[in-house]
Protein backbone atom coordinates (compact mmCIF):
# COMPACT_ATOMS: atom_id res chain seq x y z
CA UNK A 1 0.00 0.00 0.00
CA UNK A 2 2.83 2.40 0.82
CA UNK A 3 4.48 1.70 -2.55
CA UNK A 4 1.21 2.56 -4.34
CA UNK A 5 0.97 5.85 -2.43
CA UNK A 6 4.59 6.67 -3.29
CA UNK A 7 3.97 5.90 -6.96
CA UNK A 8 0.83 8.03 -6.85
CA UNK A 9 2.78 10.94 -5.34
CA UNK A 10 5.53 10.72 -7.98
CA UNK A 11 2.88 10.45 -10.70
CA UNK A 12 1.21 13.55 -9.28
CA UNK A 13 4.46 15.50 -9.31
CA UNK A 14 5.13 14.57 -12.94
CA UNK A 15 1.56 15.36 -13.97
CA UNK A 16 1.57 18.71 -12.16
CA UNK A 17 4.93 19.69 -13.60
CA UNK A 18 3.79 18.92 -17.15
CA UNK A 19 0.51 20.76 -16.68
CA UNK A 20 2.16 23.79 -15.13
CA UNK A 21 4.97 23.95 -17.66
CA UNK A 22 2.88 23.39 -20.79
CA UNK A 23 -0.40 24.97 -19.66
CA UNK A 24 -2.15 21.64 -20.04
CA UNK A 25 -1.37 18.16 -21.14
CA UNK A 26 -1.15 16.76 -17.64
CA UNK A 27 -3.71 14.15 -18.65
CA UNK A 28 -1.36 12.92 -21.35
CA UNK A 29 1.07 12.11 -18.56
CA UNK A 30 -1.47 11.10 -15.91
CA UNK A 31 -3.30 8.48 -17.97
CA UNK A 32 -0.23 6.36 -18.84
CA UNK A 33 1.10 6.72 -15.30
CA UNK A 34 -2.22 5.63 -13.82
CA UNK A 35 -2.50 2.76 -16.29
CA UNK A 36 1.03 1.43 -16.23
CA UNK A 37 2.40 2.59 -12.89
CA UNK A 38 -0.70 2.12 -10.73
CA UNK A 39 -2.48 -0.63 -12.74
CA UNK A 40 -5.73 1.27 -13.39
CA UNK A 41 -7.93 0.13 -16.26
CA UNK A 42 -8.22 2.45 -19.26
CA UNK A 43 -11.59 3.97 -18.30
CA UNK A 44 -10.66 4.35 -14.64
CA UNK A 45 -7.35 5.98 -15.60
CA UNK A 46 -9.06 8.52 -17.87
CA UNK A 47 -11.75 9.38 -15.31
CA UNK A 48 -9.22 9.65 -12.49
CA UNK A 49 -6.95 11.82 -14.64
CA UNK A 50 -9.81 14.28 -15.18
CA UNK A 51 -10.40 14.53 -11.43
CA UNK A 52 -6.69 15.12 -10.89
CA UNK A 53 -6.32 17.63 -13.72
CA UNK A 54 -9.41 19.78 -13.03
CA UNK A 55 -8.12 21.57 -9.91
CA UNK A 56 -4.61 21.61 -11.33
CA UNK A 57 -5.83 23.41 -14.46
CA UNK A 58 -7.69 25.95 -12.35
CA UNK A 59 -4.54 26.75 -10.36
CA UNK A 60 -2.42 26.94 -13.53
CA UNK A 61 -5.03 29.17 -15.20
CA UNK A 62 -5.01 31.59 -12.27
CA UNK A 63 -1.23 31.82 -12.37
CA UNK A 64 -1.23 32.36 -16.16
CA UNK A 65 -3.99 34.99 -15.86
CA UNK A 66 -2.12 36.87 -13.15
CA UNK A 67 0.91 36.97 -15.43
CA UNK A 68 -1.09 38.05 -18.49
CA UNK A 69 -0.44 34.88 -20.52
CA UNK A 70 -3.89 34.43 -22.07
CA UNK A 71 -6.21 35.91 -24.67
CA UNK A 72 -9.40 37.00 -22.91
CA UNK A 73 -11.34 37.17 -26.19
CA UNK A 74 -11.41 33.38 -26.55
CA UNK A 75 -12.07 32.40 -22.93
CA UNK A 76 -15.88 32.24 -23.16
CA UNK A 77 -16.18 30.49 -26.56
CA UNK A 78 -13.43 28.04 -25.64
CA UNK A 79 -15.01 27.35 -22.27
CA UNK A 80 -18.38 26.62 -23.87
CA UNK A 81 -16.70 24.26 -26.33
CA UNK A 82 -14.80 22.56 -23.53
CA UNK A 83 -17.97 22.01 -21.49
CA UNK A 84 -19.84 20.55 -24.48
CA UNK A 85 -16.85 18.41 -25.45
CA UNK A 86 -16.41 17.27 -21.87
CA UNK A 87 -20.03 16.18 -21.61
CA UNK A 88 -19.82 14.28 -24.91
CA UNK A 89 -16.51 12.69 -23.94
CA UNK A 90 -17.78 11.63 -20.51
CA UNK A 91 -20.88 10.07 -22.09
CA UNK A 92 -18.72 8.24 -24.65
CA UNK A 93 -16.32 6.99 -21.98
CA UNK A 94 -19.22 5.18 -20.36
CA UNK A 95 -20.35 3.58 -23.63
CA UNK A 96 -17.15 2.79 -25.56
CA UNK A 97 -15.16 -0.39 -24.96
CA UNK A 98 -11.92 0.20 -23.04
CA UNK A 99 -9.84 -0.83 -26.06
CA UNK A 100 -11.42 1.89 -28.22
CA UNK A 101 -10.76 4.46 -25.51
CA UNK A 102 -7.13 3.38 -25.41
CA UNK A 103 -6.81 3.50 -29.22
CA UNK A 104 -8.40 6.97 -29.38
CA UNK A 105 -6.03 8.23 -26.68
CA UNK A 106 -3.01 6.83 -28.51
CA UNK A 107 -4.20 8.41 -31.78
CA UNK A 108 -4.58 11.82 -30.13
CA UNK A 109 -1.14 11.56 -28.52
CA UNK A 110 0.45 10.54 -31.85
CA UNK A 111 -1.29 13.35 -33.74
CA UNK A 112 -0.17 15.91 -31.15
CA UNK A 113 3.41 14.62 -31.27
CA UNK A 114 3.53 14.65 -35.06
CA UNK A 115 2.08 18.14 -35.17
CA UNK A 116 4.66 19.40 -32.67
CA UNK A 117 7.54 17.85 -34.61
CA UNK A 118 6.21 19.19 -37.92
CA UNK A 119 6.09 22.60 -36.26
Amino acid sequence: MQLKKSRAAVSGILTGAANGLFGGGGGMIAVPLLSENLNYGAKQAHATAILIIAPLCLISAIIYALNGFFDASIVIPSSIGNVVGGLVGAALLDKLPALWVKIAFIAVMLAAGIRMVAG
